[in-house]
């Protein structure tokens, strides 16, 4: 493939509180050459996760940091271009964990064959990927959710938090919403079911809160932590169980929040209230992947679990989509694809923006 360059975006630098574009660059190299028991894979569409601001920190965490010159990494769907093991023959769509270029070299472990006639492929990075996993997994491993129970979820119009709400809707919970917006929170309510949903963004959103939860919460999945968990805080009733998938409010941080203490507050409640606080990585629950990729596909097929995603058009965008997501920017699923790309039955609507847009809804509510 000498003709063909193949386009990465690398880590520039380790950002200082929010990224810029600086700590990123995009380079052309050459295509690599798949090797014995190796194929290559034209990489179609990049997932763009709140998780990979943190790789872009040398500080310690779960996992080691993306160093600097490296490929960010992350999630990708791509197509087998050229082959030299068995199994894997060219035209077959992969999951990867590939990152933001557009060839990689894989070896066939910790890949996940797709068939684009059962899903789109594209969800193999959002609602049955590992978004999807993480909702379901945190869910019901930690949350366990009761009938009748009231679950409120954080950034309810994502990926994960608008699983999460169907999920727990599914078990026979009351799911309250909050997210960034009049329109994302008529999303979650009218597309996705939830009972309600809240605008973190509004004047009195604590009070909001506590009226759309009159019973007090049960279970509260966190996703973004600050001013939204000061008003999930007192609300909480006793027994609740808190997973924490992610804190976005704090990624960008530089130094603590400002006073007063919560701890001992927090630690009083965990105490008297008998709370469960557990933070979880996805891979926590490997051994529940097949039960995900069951049931989630099911409820999908069944139209109880509806999903959304957000495409960027272009490699070469996708530090400014990561950007504005850290900032609430995306509506759905961030991916970033490909163009040209294989064509894949959809009907889209292009969304205005800085860069092309175009939101994909799941069967039975894609736009016109």
């Amino acid at each position: 493939m000498t003709d063909v360059v193949n386009r990465q975006i690398l880590l520039a630098s380790r950002p200082d509180g929010a990224p810029t574009p600086d700590n990123f660059s995009l380079v052309e190299r050459p295509v690599p050459e798949p090797g014995d028991g190796e194929f290559l894979c034209r990489i179609v569409y990049t997932s763009i996760d709140p998780y990979m601001r943190g790789r872009m920190s040398d500080a310690k965490s779960y996992t080691a940091p993306t160093a600097i010159g490296a490929v960010m990494g992350g999630g990708s769907v791509g197509q087998v271009v050229a082959s030299r093991v068995d199994g894997f023959a060219a035209g077959d769509f992969v999951l990867t964990y590939n990152g933001w270029q557009e060839y990689a070299v894989n070896r066939p472990k910790g890949v996940r064959k797709l068939d684009p006639a059962a899903a789109p492929i594209s969800t193999a990075l959002g609602v049955l990927g590992m978004p999807g996993m993480t909702a379901y997994a945190g869910l019901l491993e930690i949350g366990k959710p009761a009938d009748g129970e009231t679950l409120v979820v954080a950034a309810a119009s994502g990926p994960v938090g608008g699983t999460v709400g169907q999920i727990a809707k599914i078990k026979g919970c009351r799911a309250v919403g909050v997210a960034g917006g009049a329109e994302k929170c008529a999303f979650v309510t009218g597309e996705l079911g939830f009972d309600a949903c809240v605008d973190h963004r509004s004047a009195d959103f604590a009070e909001r809160l506590a009226a759309a939860c009159p019973d007090g919460i049960d279970i509260y999945f966190e996703n973004v932590s600050g001013h939204v968990f000061d008003a999930v805080f007192p609300l909480l009733n006793p027994f609740a169980r808190i997973p924490v998938c992610g804190l976005i409010a704090r990624y960008n941080a530089t130094e603590p929040p400002p006073g007063p203490d919560r701890l001992p507050m927090l630690f009083r409640d965990v105490l008297t209230k008998k709370l469960t606080i557990r933070g979880f990585i996805v891979t926590d629950f490997h051994a529940r992947q097949a039960d995900f990729l069951r049931d989630v596909g099911r409820w999908i097929g069944e139209g109880r679990i509806r999903y959304r995603e957000d495409i960027v058009e272009g490699l070469e965008n996708t530090p400014d989509a990561f950007i504005g997501l850290l900032g609430g920017g995306n509506f759905g699923q961030l991916l970033a694809r490909r163009d040209p790309w294989p064509t894949e039955p959809a009907v889209r609507r292009q969304r205005d923006g800085s860069f092309p847009r175009v939101p994909v809804l799941a069967p039975g509510l894609r736009g016109n």
